[in-house]
Parts: structure tokens; C-alpha cells; sequence
């Protein structure tokens, strides 16, 4: 109505701030859902650390160690990158371009995503190992070969995406309006950005899918042999593929969207659409939340000892409120012999992927 007495100017006027508003909107609910994304990762991580730092029935001291790994990995989403990526969005002013602290956060989120994808590697074959050799596992897997690769999932990423943090180096960062992140320009480096795909994406995707695959043929092959000499074995569910498929397509669904949005940037130059940009790029951080669904909540002697744990933790804090829960003290007594039992099933299992995967019911 007054727009019939508004002058170009004040026209035009009117489309800018329609325009920031638009953007002021889409910014506040990505924000949001960053966040929302963030309190649930850090949630169940650390519901995940309170069990796992203690041991739990069928798993070895090793797979703990991969575990945990895993857990700090995933943990890194809600506690560094999350936090870093909201503080350069809300507080920083980007419309000079890009500076040394977008460099830096464009740095942390590179090493964290590949440090994920390298402990997910490092864990299929681990569980490869477990399965195909479970009478050399001992030997195959020692603890300190465990640990070095644990060790080399944490320190290779930073080594490969070093450059990335330098400014002025070999690969500028820019910060994203529409994903909210700092963002490599992958077109200015067309080399460097695919040789991290073929260094980092690739390898672990093929070790995950092949040592996942044969992992799953030898559980489907030894769930019919049990069907023909036990005929109550038909109505057992297939615990391989309840949680060998999901974990690789949580995997695939997570990770693959992003790097093929990294590769089509680095060789057509272009750039997505915004909320697509938006869904590929935080994809990455759901896989660290799935993570805790299919590697723990799915397994039945991680459930038992979470529940121990609670009833510990409710007891110690409020004994009213533990009480009236129904905790009573013989959860002390059925925490101490849960431990006990634990211990002991630590003790003679050295092949924990194996029990998680025959045992999961």
C-alpha cells in the first residue's frame, strides 16, 4: 500500500532489508540446529565414556582402546568443532574475507572429520583381524600395535592438512554464510584438495567396506550353519546385518554427500546451493552422534553395564531419588558382581568384535 508512493530508492531499500531478514532467519535456525546436533553428540559421548572407561562384558582391553578413540573423535564434534564454527558465525565479521582464525577453525574441522574417518578404519580392522584370525589375534594385534594405531589416526591428519592453516599457503579458506563454517576453497588447489580424498576418504572406505563385508559373509555363513543344527536358531534375528549395515550406511549416507561436494568444487570452481551446502558439510558431524547408536547403545553387555553405572550414579548422589526408583541397595551388590563378571569376561576374550557380533541379541 505505501509501496505505491515509495520512491526507487526506498524500494530498494525495502529489498535489502527483506533480504537480511531472509538470511537473519535461515542463520538462526541453522544455528539451532547446529546446536541441537552438538548438545546430542556430547550427550551420548559421554554417557558412551562413563561404561567404557571400565570394562564391559566380551570386550577386550584393545577394542576399549579403539573405542575410546572413537568416543574422542566423535567428541571433538560437539566440544571443538561445533563451538569454534558458532563463535566465528556470531561474533566475527567476515565481509573483509577471511583471516588467520578462519584458517585455524578451517584446520580444526579438516583434522577432526579425517580423524573419525581413520578410527572408523582402524576399528574395521581390528574387527577383521578378530574374526579371521582369532588364534593369532594375540599376536597380531598386541597392544602396543593397537595403540600406534590409534596413534597414527590422531597424527596423520594433521600432518596431510598442515597447509591448510597457513595463511597465504597453498590452499585459501574462505568463511561460508551458507554452511556457517571456514571453508578451504578447494578450486584454488585442485591438486592438493584431491590428493586428501585419495590420502584420507578413499583408503578408509575401502578398508571399512571390504573388512565390513567379509565380516558380515562369515556371520551369515555361520548363522546357517547354526540354523541346520538348531531349528530354534531360525527365529534369531541376524545380528550381523542389525549392525554391520547400518554402520555402513550410516558411514556412506554421513561422508560420501561431503566429499563429492569437495571434489565438485575443486574441479568446477561453482559452489551448491545454500541449504544443500548447509546438509553435506554438518552431515559429517551425525555420523559421531549414529556412532554411539550402532558401535554401543546396540549391544546388549554395553546397555547392562550403562544401566550399573546409572544405578551407581543415582545411588551415590540422591539415595532418596535411587530409592524411589526402585534402586535399591542390592544394585550395589549387582554392580560389584557385574564388574567381577566383566573383569572375567575381559579376561578370556581377546576377540571382542567376534562376541559383538554372535552375541548381540
Amino acid at each position: 500500500m505505501f509501496s505505491n508512493y515509495s520512491t526507487p530508492g526506498d524500494s530498494n531499500l525495502s529489498d535489502v532489508d527483506l533480504l537480511q531478514i531472509h538470511e537473519l532467519t535461515h542463520r538462526s535456525v541453522k544455528v539451532s540446529m547446529i546446536i541441537v546436533l552438538g548438545v546430542m553428540i556430547t550427550v551420548g559421548n559421554v554417557a558412551v565414556l562413563m561404561v567404557i572407561t571400565s570394562s564391559v562384558a566380551g570386550w577386550s582391553r584393545n577394542s576399549r582402546y579403539f573405542l575410546l578413540s572413537l568416543t574422542a573423535a566423535d567428541s571433538a564434534f560437539g566440544l571443538l568443532v561445533m563451538p569454534l564454527n558458532l563463535y566465528v558465525s556470531l561474533l566475527k565479521d567476515y565481509t573483509e574475507g577471511p583471516d588467520v582464525l578462519c584458517h585455524v577453525v578451517a584446520f580444526c574441522n579438516a583434522t577432526v572429520y579425517s580423524t573419525c574417518m581413520y578410527t572408523l578404519a582402524t576399528i574395521s580392522l581390528e574387527r577383521y583381524i578378530a574374526v579371521f584370525y582369532p588364534l593369532q589375534y594375540s599376536s597380531l594385534m598386541t597392544r602396543r600395535r593397537a595403540l600406534l594405531l590409534i596413534a597414527c589416526a590422531w597424527c596423520f591428519p594433521p600432518f596431510f592438512l598442515s597447509p591448510i592453516s597457513i595463511p597465504g599457503g597453498i590452499i585459501e579458506v574462505h568463511f561460508s554464510t551458507a554452511s556457517l563454517v571456514c571453508n578451504p576453497s578447494y578450486d584454488t588447489n585442485v591438486g592438493y584438495s584431491l590428493s586428501l580424498t585419495c590420502v584420507i576418504f578413499f583408503p578408509c572406505s575401502i578398508i571399512m567396506t571390504y573388512a565390513n563385508l567379509r565380516v558380515w559373509c562369515a556371520a551369515k555363513r555361520q548363522r546357517l550353519k547354526l540354523r541346520k543344527y538348531d531349528c530354534a536358531r531360525r527365529s534369531r534375528q541376524n545380528v550381523a546385518s542389525r549392525v554391520l549395515v547400518p554402520v555402513m550406511a550410516a558411514y556412506y549416507t554421513c561422508w560420501t554427500p561431503c566429499m563429492a561436494a569437495m571434489i565438485y568444487n575443486a574441479v568446477s570452481g561453482s559452489s551448491i546451493p545454500e541449504w544443500v551446502e548447509f546438509v553435506v558439510v554438518w552431515l559429517p558431524t551425525s555420523n559421531g552422534f549414529l556412532n554411539c547408536i550402532f558401535y554401543f547403545w546396540i549391544n546388549r553387555s554395553f546397555r547392562k553395564k550403562f544401566r550399573l553405572v546409572l544405578q551407581r550414579l543415582a545411588t551415590a548422589v540422591c539415595p532418596k531419588l535411587s530409592i524411589s526408583l526402585g534402586f535399591c541397595d542390592s544394585s550395589k551388590t549387582q554392580f560389584v558382581s557385574g564388574v567381577n563378571n566383566n573383569n572375567v569376561h575381559e579376561r578370556s576374550s581377546s576377540v571382542s568384535s567376534t562376541c559383538t557380533l554372535l552375541s548381540l541379541a
